[in-house]
């Protein structure tokens, strides 16, 4: 269709504009819904951080206690997520992808994403920090803001152009905006793992959401970065091969965390563990949780709870840490993803590629260890999400690292490569599971292989 090449009208442009009342009704309904969520999520970052500080109180008064409560309060979340919410468990990202595929009917998107599945995620999440497995609430957040922007639709007026898509995908933004802070990765994630068919007209409306999202968490917590300001020290040529070292183990770690979550929640394996928790999933989620306690106590407590604190002190040369204490918190994270329970993998990826940014500076002697943490932060999940620009965008917001925006940006192009050879794309495969056999989300082109489980959470 030729471009269309008349006269622009200045007054049609006013009226359309500037005068619609179904017009305004979108704008104020979509922009309002967005704050919302970004409250919401503010208020469960709350209630998240209120619970693990709980849990910590516990673990202090006796070192023993997670042995017994910890099984439990994962068996009791595990046991409520299958009885009554089965679309709330795991991160909530699979679940938003899963959603935003075209092949799937209304009537099955409530099973994915809702208002109360939101609420059950707020309540679960903060139920596994209660109970101090190794999980983030970022990727929840996706879910819950998803939710709340999805009940924009019995406002919206009946031609308004806002489809269920450009809402799922404008909630799951503002929740990555609000949970970090950082309003211009909710943009990219959007951009990047979100959306597929960008609606150019009501483009910048459904931005304005996401920012709105984010300043909502900034107008709470200050305009301060998530971690501080880093001090990285000169970026030169020292860095390269400290930098290049990093970025490869954190693309292979990353890779096999990806791998491994993906073999396991597909769940078509006949090892023991497999069958195990497909039989008897709520024992299966307590010897998760067991597990979990027992690498808690070994570590010192250093792998209880989303990571953030071992992040923040290991940029600021503050933490002691555990020097196995990658390893640790990949398995614990690992096993909290693989119980079943609601569980985002975002703010523990950063703790491991910080632990290992940190590592590498030691084995190499490199005197800036901040710089090499950030990138093991970025390079980490880059290659456990195969997100590189988001995790570019999120790492550099979060340590306001502006003067490595080059580095960061090669390390996350570096690590999410190396992670593509050993793994599918982790979100992408595991949405597919969300889905019947015969709809299967397709990425870059190429179809996932992987059949669907008849709507069973990933």
């Amino acid at each position: 269709m030729p471009p269309d090449t008349s006269p622009h009208d200045v007054r049609s442009a006013f009226r359309r504009e500037l005068t619609s009342p179904h017009l305004w009704q979108t704008r104020i309904v979509v922009v309002g819904l967005a704050a919302v969520a970004g409250l919401v999520v503010v208020g469960f970052t709350w209630l998240a951080e209120s619970a693990f500080g709980l849990f910590l109180g516990l673990a202090d008064t006796a070192w023993w206690a997670p042995l017994l409560w910890t099984p439990l309060c994962c068996a009791a979340i595990a046991w409520l997520t299958r009885r009554y919410a089965r679309g709330a468990a795991g991160s909530g990202i699979p679940q938003v992808m899963a959603a935003l595929d075209p092949a799937l009917s209304g009537g099955r998107r409530p099973l994915l994403v809702s208002l109360r599945l939101s609420l059950a995620k707020i309540v679960l999440t903060s139920g596994g920090l209660l109970g101090g497995m190794s999980l983030g609430r970022e990727g929840p957040s996706v879910q819950i803001a998803a939710g709340i922007m999805l009940t924009a639709r019995r406002w919206l007026p009946r031609h308004s152009g806002i489809t269920a898509h450009s809402l799922l995908v404008t909630g799951g933004a503002a929740g990555i905006a609000a949970a970090f802070n950082t309003p211009l990765a909710g943009v990219m994630f959007a951009i990047e793992e979100l959306s597929r068919t960008p609606e150019q007209r009501n483009s910048g409306l459904l931005i304005a959401g996401i920012v709105l999202a984010g300043l909502i968490a900034v107008s709470v917590y200050g305009n301060g970065t998530h971690f501080g300001v880093i001090r990285p020290g000169p970026i030169g040529l020292p860095l390269l091969m400290p930098g290049l070292l990093t970025a490869l183990a954190c693309g292979l770690a990353g890779g096999l965390f990806a791998r491994l979550l993906v073999t396991c929640l597909r769940g078509k394996s006949d090892d023991l563990p497999t069958r195990w928790r497909a039989r008897h999933p709520i024992r299966f989620a307590a010897g998760c949780g067991l597990a979990v306690a027992l690498i808690g106590i070994v570590s010192g407590g250093a792998t209880y709870g989303s990571g953030n604190e071992a992040t923040h002190g290991l940029l600021n040369n503050e933490a002691s840490v555990p020097g196995a204490y990658a390893l640790f918190k990949f398995v614990a994270t690992w096993l909290t993803a693989w119980s079943g329970i609601p569980a985002g993998i975002f703010a523990p990826s950063l703790s491991i590629g910080a632990a290992l940014g940190h590592d590498v500076a030691l084995l190499t002697g490199y005197p800036h260890g901040a710089a090499l943490i950030a990138l093991g932060m970025v390079g980490f999940l880059a290659a456990a999400t195969q997100a590189p620009l988001t995790a570019f965008i999120i790492v550099m917001e979060m340590v306001d690292g502006h003067s490595m925006v080059l580095s960061l940006m090669a390390c996350a192009l570096v690590s999410s490569t190396v992670s593509r050879v050993l793994s599918p794309p982790l979100y992408g495969t595991l949405a597919g599971l969300q889905l019947p056999p015969r709809a299967v989300p397709a990425r870059d082109g190429q179809p996932d292989q992987a059949a669907g489980k008849n709507g069973e959470p990933a």
